[in-house]
């Protein structure tokens, strides 16, 4: 993939006042509605190449129009692919953004019909106060399966801006992991229209965030199509006095008969000084559909602890326990070595470089590969 480097700690920056912007402004008391960040006005190194196709500015993404317009415009150019009709492409599309450069990539995928193909982004790595950003768009037309897997791997001092746009025709199935992992101020934003009768979505998404980090989410799925079905389910952990923001919104637009739509989250929170909030929403204008959402949030209950030290496990192993359990899950499906690598240095850096190493083991990972 050809990125576009951003110059780190350049003087002029500019201020995106209204990113991960949900499609229902409630909440106001909160300051739940969006996130203002402050980046580097664009500096390209380079001439525009290519830009995507214009069936893509209509793919609407979860960040929100001000942020897309400064990806774009940081991006210069972009990367565009398309995986061909009843194609079964094995080998992962992989896009690298390696925050310690700074890169901002634009990235778009058409999926023609009957196709299947899988797309795994990375961010990883760090630089002092700077920024980087991806933009994936993905178009899925009739029949087609997709599966998309989105790592965030930064290290402490990055900021990262993360933006997915899905279209999915008739019969189309997208499958989504979404691994936030770190970055001392991390958005990501997610959009994906099920326009296509029996479109189906399915979102797993799992975070860690500590010390002072802050973790802004915004989900957004637009149902359109009639018996379309989308399916999210969240799981995160936030230790310290690290401050979440989860949006997750599910919108039965007119004519999505026989649709069905559902919304989890499940925190843990092991710090006293932790900041969580979460806006589950569901939209609704027809009948004969069905939406389901939830959240639930809480520590390890003394019950838990004391059958965990019963067995000589300590507090803080405990919670190491579902820390490691996340970066296992990122590690098994981070198909590519490099993403791979990202989940293991960040495991390091988390967990200890013993665990780290004993994940690489148990899971028959070759250090060399990853």
């Amino acid at each position: 993939m050809a990125n576009t480097i951003i110059t780190a700690g350049q003087a002029d920056t500019t201020t995106l006042a209204h990113v991960n912007v949900p499609p229902a402004q409630t909440w106001n008391y909160l300051r739940i509605n969006d996130i203002s960040l402050t980046v580097p006005e664009p500096h390209f190194v380079g001439d525009v190449y290519a830009r995507l196709p214009r069936l893509f500015d209509a793919v609407e993404c979860g960040v929100g129009d001000e942020a897309l317009t400064w990806i774009t415009r940081a991006a210069g150019d972009a990367t565009y692919l398309e995986v061909k009709a009843g194609e079964v492409r094995e080998e992962p599309i992989y896009v690298d953004i390696d925050a310690s450069c700074c890169d901002v990539a634009d990235t778009g995928v058409l999926v023609r019909t009957g196709a299947s193909a899988t797309i795994v982004t990375c961010a990883h790595g760090a630089a002092a106060d700077a920024t980087s950003a991806s933009l994936l768009r993905v178009i899925a037309e009739r029949d087609a399966q997709v599966k998309i897997v989105e790592v965030v791997a930064c290290d402490e001092g990055q900021q990262h801006l993360d933006a997915v746009g899905i279209e999915a025709a008739e019969g189309a199935r997208i499958e989504m992991r979404q691994y936030a992992l770190g970055g001392a101020k991390v958005a990501c934003g997610l959009c994906c229209n099920l326009a296509g009768n029996s479109a189906r979505f399915t979102l797993d998404s799992r975070y860690q965030a500590a010390g002072t980090d802050v973790l802004d989410i915004n989900h957004v799925v637009r149902q359109r199509g009639r018996s379309t079905r989308c399916d999210i389910v969240t799981t995160g952990i936030l230790a310290d006095s690290a401050r979440k923001t989860m949006r997750e919104t599910i919108d039965l637009i007119h004519g999505a008969k026989f649709a069905e739509g559902s919304e989890i989250e499940t925190v843990l929170v092991t710090g006293d000084e932790v900041v969580n909030k979460t806006l589950p929403v569901i939209l609704c204008d027809e009948e004969d559909v069905a939406g389901n959402h939830g959240a639930s949030i809480g520590a390890i209950s003394p019950e838990q602890l004391s059958f965990l030290a019963a067995r000589g496990l300590s507090e803080e192993a405990a919670e190491q326990l579902f820390s490691r359990a996340l970066f296992d899950d990122a590690l098994i499906h981070a198909t590519c070595p490099a993403a791979r690598e990202a989940v293991l240095v960040r495991a390091s850096e988390v967990l200890g470089e013993e665990t780290s190493r004993d994940m690489a083991e148990v899971l028959g990972i070759d250090a060399k590969e990853a």
